[in-house]
């Protein structure tokens, strides 16, 4: 009988309280421009900053994960948070506001890198990244629901980030601390160098160049909404509410298939759906028409990205990689609500529409390149597959890979260690005789007196 399988709530908590300021980015960017003194491009641009502190946590932290452990980063990062996030929602002085939203980003960003490092360990990372993704879709849902009733002030997107933060916690006791070193970690340390440099890299590029052009849009769907499709504010939180909700389908339709489909037709095909739904939602002039390109797009997008979570997870089983394309990806976030503001306001949303759908179509092809290489497969633990004469049961073993699924050799281009096994020495043999039978008394066996 096998264990059933428990879920990593921890993680999930971390994950969703590090994921809710871009889910969240439409009401936060709206409300700085309606509610404080600032144009679209000047609110867009705090957004970005908010996001691109985000982004540097994980750059920064990328390499030092194993030796701090999950414990102590996962608790400065939720404290950060909570401090920057809750001191923005606090004070209407735009540069206090700024500095907040900067250094509640840092913290997010620094939960988010925690969750991305531990959930790659996992020995299922798609299910880890899915119940995430389930869970801030859920919560990102709810504050869109309730927070048009609560007024117009800037500060109450900040303060539910802030309050999940708080929130989560109490629930890093359960994470682990810092590893103790010992003679073989420092074997198989940081210092090991980064398994598919090739396919990491191309992958962290063209998921920075997805998540900018989906947060071009997001960041100022809350305008489109609004100016030209005509909807109000109550509205359209309905309408954001729907299509987070659409997108929890969307995140259990994932989980349902698992890797059945593999990763390059769901991140391909789907990116390519993505780009039509963009150009639909920026074109909108009707509340019908807006609603259907938002509802469709974002019961796409986290499906999309829960593979490309998993794809990154499978290339390190150490995650540094999860953590390196996340920060891409949050660099492309971070300058989204920016590139939206500018190609709105110099071309108009219909052209930023088709100018964002056209770059997703150019990335689609080198990420389903990349799944499509790496296979997308995990090994079982102890399995051994040969692809180029590399056992997986070695790579392991020079990795240092957690008990988990192991990935296949097409994303772990290591090289083979060789390991040296003490044998017993072979018993020098009686010089030899001339041949023929020995006597009765020399015969070894039972029969020997």
């Amino acid at each position: 009988m096998f264990a059933p399988r428990t879920a990593p709530w921890p993680l999930v908590a971390l994950f969703t309280a590090g994921y809710l300021p871009p889910y969240l980015l439409p009401t936060t960017v709206g409300r700085l421009d309606t509610a404080l003194p600032l144009t679209a491009t000047q609110a867009g641009a705090v957004g970005s900053a908010l996001l691109l502190s985000s982004a540097s946590a994980g750059f920064l932290l990328a390499s030092r994960m194993q030796r701090l452990g999950a414990r102590t980063p996962a608790r400065f990062g939720l404290a950060l948070a909570f401090l920057g996030y809750g001191a923005a929602s606090l004070t209407t002085a735009v540069p206090a506001v700024v500095a907040g939203a900067v250094l509640g980003g840092l913290g997010s960003g620094t939960a988010m890198t925690v969750a991305a490092t531990r959930i790659a360990a996992e020995r299922d990372p798609h299910r880890a990244s899915t119940l995430g993704l389930l869970t801030v879709s859920a919560l990102a849902g709810a504050v869109y629901l309730t927070v048009p009733h609560l007024g117009r002030a800037h500060g109450l997107p900040l303060a539910a980030i802030a309050l999940t933060a708080l929130v989560v916690w109490p629930l890093t006791g359960r994470l682990p601390g810092p590893e103790a070193a010992s003679p073989a970690a420092h074997g198989t340390g940081t210092t090991t160098p980064l398994p598919g440099r090739r396919s990491g890299l191309v992958l962290a590029a063209a998921v920075l160049c997805w998540s900018l052009a989906q947060n071009s849009l997001w960041g100022v769907s809350g305008r489109i909404g609004l100016t030209q499709a005509g909807l109000g504010d109550a509205t359209l939180g309905v309408v954001f509410a729907v299509a987070l909700g659409a997108g929890l389908l969307g995140v259990l339709a994932a989980g349902a298939l698992g890797p059945r489909l593999g990763r390059a037709m769901p991140v391909g095909a789907g990116t390519v759906v993505i780009a039509g739904c963009i150009a639909l939602t920026a074109s909108a002039t009707t509340p019908t028409t807006f609603a259907a390109g938002e509802i469709a797009w974002n019961t796409l997008y986290p499906v999309v990205l829960s593979y490309l979570i998993g794809l990154a997870a499978s290339l390190d089983p150490r995650g540094r990689w999860a953590v390196l394309v996340g920060s891409a990806s949050s660099l492309g976030t971070a300058a989204g609500p920016l590139t939206g503001s500018v190609l709105s306001s110099q071309a108009g949303y219909p052209v930023m529409g088709l100018v964002l759908a056209a770059l997703l179509l150019v990335v689609a092809a080198p990420m389903t390149a990349v799944a499509l290489h790496t296979g997308g497969r995990p090994l079982l633990p102890g399995a051994v597959r040969r692809r180029g004469g590399t056992p997986a049961a070695l790579v392991a073993a020079a990795t240092g890979t957690p008990s988990g699924a192991v990935p296949e050799i097409g994303a772990a281009e290591q090289a083979v260690v060789e390991i040296t096994v003490d044998a017993p020495a072979v018993p020098v043999r009686r010089a030899y005789d001339t041949a023929g039978p020995r006597q009765a008394a020399a015969a070894p066996g039972p029969g020997a007196s």
